[in-house]
């Protein structure tokens, strides 16, 4: 099975600092859903991990979330798209869980859900929190230079690849450096499978 793990606020939508709190706020990211599509057509599961801690802070509640998500399942369906899953942390920072990014709580509950070793279960966002429990969880991770990480768009090679090392120390030894959700997957699509 080939098995892709996606952070959705920033990587597949537009994320906001106030939080993505209705269907209304949810808005993709030019072509993202279609990005979603070529990885659909090329035999690629998509699945995504996604902290929403508006919910423990009371911002929004789990009817918000369902319809935002039946939002984003329509516009994918109507782009040829289809997202497996969505595994989402609902916790407040303070609440000690530990399924909120960077730990890697989403990716394990991902890989016993779909009985996959998660090294071979690439992981992309564009937030340093999300490569981190990726790369914790033993996931081949990727950064997308959109949402959190757009400041470094430009600051490194252009399109994929590129050393990232010393504008973010932070970011796990071999993560891979993507422009956006498109360019990874013309990068991972032209990959040799085994």
């Amino acid at each position: 099975m080939k098995l892709l793990i996606l952070d959705r606020d920033g990587t597949l939508n537009r994320s906001r600092d106030d939080y993505v709190a209705s269907p209304d706020e949810w808005e993709a990211l030019p072509g993202a859903l279609e990005a979603v599509a070529r990885l659909n057509q090329g035999g690629w599961r998509v699945v995504l991990a996604t902290n929403q801690s508006g919910i423990g802070r009371g911002l929004f509640d789990m009817a918000s979330l369902n319809a935002i998500h039946a939002k984003m399942h329509r516009q994918l369906a109507a782009a040829g798209a289809r997202v497996e899953a969505v595994f989402f942390c609902p916790h407040a920072p303070d609440e000690g869980c530990s399924c909120r990014k960077p730990l890697p709580g989403l990716f394990k509950q991902i890989g016993d859900r779909f009985g996959v070793p998660l090294a071979t279960v690439p992981a992309a966002g564009n937030a340093l929190r999300h490569v981190r429990a990726a790369a914790v969880a033993g996931c081949p991770a990727h950064l997308l230079l959109t949402g959190q990480s757009e400041h470094l768009r430009g600051r490194v090679g252009q399109g994929s690849g590129g050393d990232l090392s010393a504008l973010a120390p932070d970011l796990p030894p071999g993560t891979h450096v993507h422009d956006d959700l498109g360019v990874f997957v013309d990068w991972l699509l032209a990959q040799p499978t085994t």
